[in-house]
């Protein structure tokens, strides 16, 4: 049953257009991805459907009578009196049961008893959750994700990606998430350059169509290329003949004068070879106007890092180490360390001190018990996941004027903002005006910009389109200083992280490992066991099948028959084999 039809949507602000022909048909128990680079108007596309902005041409159609739509906005969107007022109003509706079994679910303790300054102290992740539970309770129709997953710990993501799939309604979530988007959609809404695309499947399935159409329609138009080339040969040689054909019938003398038959012929000629140019110029024309037009390359997001120099081997120490707040032990007696040059994921449940550690680290915090050494060489950059840190009413370029002391540095800036994606215009823009994810990639330009030999990325994907979260990941991998990556992105964690910094019950603990071996190793002792348990099971079945079918033939024998010993001999080993089984 079809919820909702979507035709030749429009939106602009301004002079800016966001979307210039959107087409969406929207079926009961749907789910669909909503993809698109930063600023594509995935959000505004949303909020069209939400009714919290009209369209100003084409039609939105709702096939269903009070139609509820659930939605979810980024965190940031969320105040303090937004929260409270869900707590409140949560205590009104029929799924008040749910609401704070939802919370429970996801960790959240008690949040009746939240006041003010609870609620002003919610970290982003809290945030998420809570705005989560308050929409899942008022049981909508369809449900409206915007970027769900930021902010979410892994447990909270498997959380929502089981819930979801337990759902009975409609979904579309918008996420640069790619793991939550294989797990969570079977249908990909591609926004670009204002239009939308249908993409059947989850996002893997989306990136290898996308890939295979683009060749595909790239082989067509080099095909029409060359079909064209032969057109534009044949106009030119159908010219120098009707050059040639005008000029002799124009020629005059008594000869020619004599044979008026000669003349007409060449007019006639000259006449057809015009004919048959302009036919094929206006072939031309129409494969100008209907051919297969060069498919559009994806925009590359370029991110570059200077190689730092290496000044001894290790680079973190860490003997010992404990940290808690008001009573409650965060993490104790944890050693590890950290080499140069090693790609570390800081893994961990919302609350268990990969923050914390991170501002231990950057000498904001101190430790309780215990030493933690950082080289006194090594030159920091941290990117937190807090985009509104900055200057709201600075345009993009005086923020770069204001970062730089050297001219030339500014204008290394201007080069990698365009080589992601900063256009002049963009340039003039006050940081307010700029997406979330826009005000990611300025603040990866100024961390860029730094001598560096260890960064420390919180959450660094976290606003970011899917293509800059592939671009980053390609620079990332070739990184050569140590990096320490916060993250709930799976994808990411899997490519980047080579090592571990597990934060398990009241423990920092180093893997020797990525997170995706870790997962399997960890499964590997109950599975391993099992398997070995059916297999010792199997070899003994076989053996007392043996056995059995042995003394069947030796019933059949005297001791002195030939044949006898060997058959009696077999039947001995495999009793031995079968009681060495029964010790294990």
């Amino acid at each position: 049953m079809t919820l909702l039809t979507i035709r030749a949507l429009k939106k602009s602000f301004g002079d800016t257009s966001v979307l210039k022909h959107v087409d969406l048909d929207l079926a009961a128990r749907e789910r669909i991805g909503l993809v698109g680079m930063n600023g594509a108007g995935k959000t505004t596309l949303a909020n069209l459907i939400f009714g919290t902005q009209q369209p100003d041409e084409g039609k939105l159609t709702y096939h269903q009578e009070q139609l509820k739509i659930g939605y979810l906005l980024q965190s940031t969107s969320y105040t303090v009196n937004t929260f409270s007022s869900m707590i409140d109003d949560s205590e009104q509706f029929e799924g008040s049961a749910q609401f704070l079994n939802v919370t429970s679910h996801l960790g959240l303790r008690k949040v009746k008893e939240w006041d003010g300054e609870r609620l002003a102290g919610l970290s982003g992740g809290e945030k998420t959750k809570l705005a989560i539970a308050h929409i899942w309770a008022s049981r909508p129709d369809i449900l409206l994700l915007d970027e769900p997953t930021n902010h979410l710990d892994f447990q909270g993501v498997d959380w929502l990606v089981a819930e979801l799939a337990k759902f009975a309604g409609t979904t579309i979530i918008i996420s640069h998430d790619r793991y939550f988007l294989d797990q969570t959609v079977d249908r990909i809404i591609e926004l670009d350059d204002g239009k939308s695309t249908n993409f059947p499947g989850n996002y893997t399935f989306y990136r290898e169509e996308k890939a295979r159409r683009y060749q595909s329609q790239l082989h067509q138009f080099e095909e029409q290329q060359k079909y064209e080339q032969k057109i534009e040969a044949e106009i030119n040689r159908l010219k120098n003949w009707s050059e040639k054909a005008h000029r002799e019938a124009g020629k005059k003398g008594k000869m020619l004068e004599m044979r008026t038959g000669v003349k007409e012929f060449y007019r006639s000629k000259a006449k057809a070879m015009d004919k048959q140019i302009k036919s094929r110029i206006h072939r031309l024309e129409k494969i100008d106007l209907e051919g297969v037009k060069k498919p559009k390359e994806e925009a590359k997001v370029a991110f570059g890092w200077d190689n730092p120099e290496k000044r001894g081997r290790r680079i973190v120490e860490a003997s010992r180490i404990s940290k808690g707040y008001g009573g409650r032990s965060l993490f104790g007696d944890s050693s590890f360390y950290m080499q140069r040059g090693e790609k570390i994921g800081l893994i961990g449940p919302n609350g268990s001190g990969k923050t914390t550690l991170i501002q231990m680290l950057l000498g904001e915090k101190a430790v309780d018990n215990g030493q933690l050494w950082l080289s006194p060489t090594a030159n920091v950059a941290y990117l937190t996941q807090d985009v509104t840190d900055l200057s709201q009413q600075q345009t993009v370029l005086e923020l770069l004027d204001e970062t730089h002391e050297i001219r030339s540095d500014v204008g290394k800036s201007r080069t990698l903002l365009a080589n992601m994606g900063f256009d002049a215009s963009m340039l003039q823009k006050p940081i307010h005006q700029l997406s979330l994810g826009e005000r990611t990639r300025i603040k990866l330009a100024q961390l860029i910009m730094r001598e560096h030999d260890l960064l420390i990325l919180d959450e660094p994907t976290n606003h970011l389109d899917l293509a800059s979260r592939e671009q980053l990941e390609e620079t990332l991998e070739d990184y050569q200083g140590t990096l320490i990556i916060v993250s709930h992105d799976r994808y990411l964690i899997d490519r980047i992280c080579s090592k571990l910094l597990l934060f398990q019950d009241g423990k920092i603990k180093r893997i020797e490992s990525g997170y995706e071996q870790w997962r399997e190793r960890e499964a590997k002792p109950a599975d391993s066991a099992q398997a070995e348990k059916q297999q010792l099971e199997e070899e003994k079945l076989l053996i007392a099948n043996r056995m059995t079918y042995l003394l069947g033939e030796l019933s059949k024998l005297k001791p002195t028959d030939a044949g006898y010993a060997q058959l009696d001999e077999e039947f001995k080993q495999l009793a031995q084999q079968k009681r060495n089984l029964s010790v294990h």
